[in-house]
């Protein structure tokens, strides 16, 4: 019996079904165009699972993972990508969970057609290593981050922006990580250094938290106090996101039943001719509502 993971709730699928048109446009282009048609194609997936979700809803605040019956199953990231039209030349899918790997093998075997590597290692060591070491004047990728959590690091997308080459599509966690660790007082050092580690600059500290303007009863000055949004957290990470690759969609936010938003659906381009295409496109499919 497969495993899946049941992870999320109904923003899930809409973000994997506006993943699943982002990746046929971009394969039609790249199959289509003069030039785009040399190039060697790849589809990336960190955190990759098992290739399939639980279609029943389970706690959509954090990850849950469990068996299920085969008719529950719905396709996961890998799947969509290894059935996308026309296919990619090579799909790599990262996952250091022991039973999502054996799911992940089990379904590079089912399709012999495809070169599907699986790599059990961290996301972002792996990430950057591979990107420092591709020869991009040659090959062309997307790149899918879709962390359970705050586990994607800054110098892995810098990496990524850096190769002028990739196609980003990250799950940011706005509020089921990012906001919960901006604690009122200023958090601690271990998730301090992981906010660092997240955006990449203790910036963060001067943003998003501010000193009162009245003083303590004995005329002492108080400790910073969080002062911010949600709506700030999203902006200050797209600004940042802005200063390394060529151009950043409008993001879309991934709500949960109370409709708050828990996670920013990003897309960022690298290559600075393909950039502005890849863009208009990415913002057709994040602002147009799913039917």
């Amino acid at each position: 019996m497969k495993t899946s993971h049941s992870f999320g709730g109904p923003w899930t699928k809409d973000k994997l079904n506006r993943l699943d048109k982002y990746l046929s446009a971009y394969m039609k282009i790249f199959t289509t165009h003069p030039k785009a048609r040399n190039l060697i194609t790849y589809y990336i997936d960190a955190f990759a699972g098992t290739g399939y979700r639980a279609a029943k809803a389970g706690n959509e605040d954090q990850g849950l993972f469990d068996d299920t019956d085969a008719e529950n199953f719905q396709k996961g990231s890998a799947v969509i990508a290894i059935e996308t039209e026309p296919p990619f030349n090579h799909y790599i899918f990262i996952e250091t969970k022991r039973r999502f790997i054996e799911e992940l093998e089990a379904l590079r075997k089912s399709h012999p057609d495809k070169s599907i590597r699986i790599v059990s290692e961290d996301s972002n060591q792996f990430l950057k290593r591979w990107c420092k070491g591709m020869d991009w004047s040659k090959n062309r990728a997307v790149a899918f981050l879709d962390p359970y959590g705050g586990q994607v690091e800054w110098e892995t997308i810098e990496s990524i922006a850096a190769t002028k080459a990739i196609d980003l599509w990250l799950l940011f966690p706005l509020g089921q990580v990012v906001n919960r660790i901006l604690t009122r007082k200023e958090p601690s050092p271990a998730w301090s250094k992981r906010l660092d580690l997240i955006f990449g600059t203790s910036e963060w500290r001067s943003e998003f938290y501010k000193k009162p303007v009245q003083q303590g009863l004995f005329g002492e000055e108080l400790a910073p106090e969080k002062s911010t949004s949600l709506k700030a957290i999203e902006e200050f990470f797209i600004k940042r996101l802005k200063t390394v690759f060529e151009e950043v969609a409008t993001p879309m936010p991934l709500r949960n039943s109370r409709n708050v938003p828990i996670f920013l659906l990003c897309f960022a381009a690298g290559n600075p001719r393909g950039a502005k295409t890849a863009v208009k496109i990415a913002n057709d499919i994040l602002l147009k509502e799913e039917e």
